[in-house]
């Protein structure tokens, strides 16, 4: 059986994107007249019908759109994660919509992506459930995962970072300041990145130095709590305290609870983050830190959706990208 005609057929044959497509045929978008006239007639030359099934999708009601489901917006991670999608959304021809998880019961977000039927859609720091997947399955939208909280229990492609990487150095950078004791501060719920970094940094630092590990939500005020009781019971015998916290944010919650408790970040207390937001060059001290390149890893998740969209989907598998330990004023 011959196939019906695609948009990323017509693209390929006109030198465009689909989303290029779409906008023409629809009377949409800010083209030339000469594109549109092109892209009109190689659609009758073929025969493409808007209205039919493509690939055994429905029709889409927003050929232009890409989602960008969160679970939760502000902060520096969601700050960069947004710049960076935006960016790569905008230089393919596509708008990117913001979409928040909720817990509301019977507000899923797979249930708004149904509706407005977005090209594609990228999923940051989540994993959707069986049922959730059958949704957006069922609709034929594309979906591509950025650092998902937990192991991946589908073939969705995914971008993430090499969290155990850039800690190693982390943790032979303080082994090689001196100190007497370490303190790590995991992230909790223990996500998969989480876990990955503290079993990193551990794998750098060795037995012989004492470490103590607490554990504390991902906010600074939470981890400042958690941090100043432990920093307590290291400096009690003397000596340069290091500490790793799973996160930047996490990290300026070690700060004030050394502030708390008098101690001086880059003499008494060597301090080492992870992310570089940022907000990290800006501290007094500046941080040490692990970055991991968000911008890039949020552009790089939207490139996968739009090149599934266009016909050209590449590997399935995980795409990871290198961290690196930035040292500053803090260790």
């Amino acid at each position: 059986m011959r196939s019906s005609p695609t948009l990323a057929a017509i693209a390929a044959a006109c030198g465009v994107s689909a989303s290029t497509v779409s906008r023409a045929l629809r009377g949409a978008g800010d083209l030339s007249p000469a594109t549109r006239a092109r892209i009109a007639a190689e659609a009758r030359r073929v025969g493409y019908d808007r209205g039919a099934t493509a690939r055994g999708r429905p029709r889409r009601q927003a050929d232009d759109l890409i989602d960008l489901v969160l679970s939760h917006f502000g902060g520096p991670w969601a700050d960069e994660v947004i710049a960076g999608a935006r960016a790569a959304a905008s230089d393919r021809g596509y708008d990117l919509v913001l979409t928040g998880e909720r817990d509301a019961p019977g507000d899923d977000w797979p249930e708004r992506l149904r509706a407005r039927r977005p090209a594609g859609v990228v999923l940051g720091l989540l994993l959707p459930t069986d049922a959730q997947l059958r949704v957006v399955s069922a609709t034929g939208i594309p979906v591509v995962l950025l650092d998902p909280r937990s192991d991946q229990r589908h073939p969705l492609p995914s971008v993430r970072s090499t969290d155990r990487t850039g800690v190693r150095d982390a943790a032979r950078l303080l082994r090689t300041r001196g100190v007497s004791a370490v303190v790590v501060v995991e992230g909790a719920p223990s996500y998969r990145f989480g876990r990955d970094r503290v079993a990193g940094f551990l794998a750098g630092l060795g037995d012989d130095v004492p470490c103590e590990r607490v554990h504390a939500s991902w906010g600074a005020e939470e981890a400042r709590a958690a941090a100043r009781p432990a920093l307590r019971r290291a400096t009690a015998g003397g000596g340069t305290v290091g500490v790793f916290a799973c996160s930047d944010e996490m990290a300026v919650g070690v700060y004030r609870a050394a502030d708390d408790l008098g101690l001086a970040v880059g003499r008494d207390v060597l301090v080492v983050g992870f992310d570089d937001i940022p907000a990290a060059a800006w501290l007094s001290p500046p941080l040490t830190t692990v970055r991991q390149p968000i911008r890039d890893m949020a552009a790089a998740a939207v490139t996968a959706v739009a090149d599934i969209v266009e016909g050209r989907p590449g590997s399935p598998g995980p795409r990871d990208f290198a961290t690196r330990l930035v040292r500053r004023g803090s260790a």
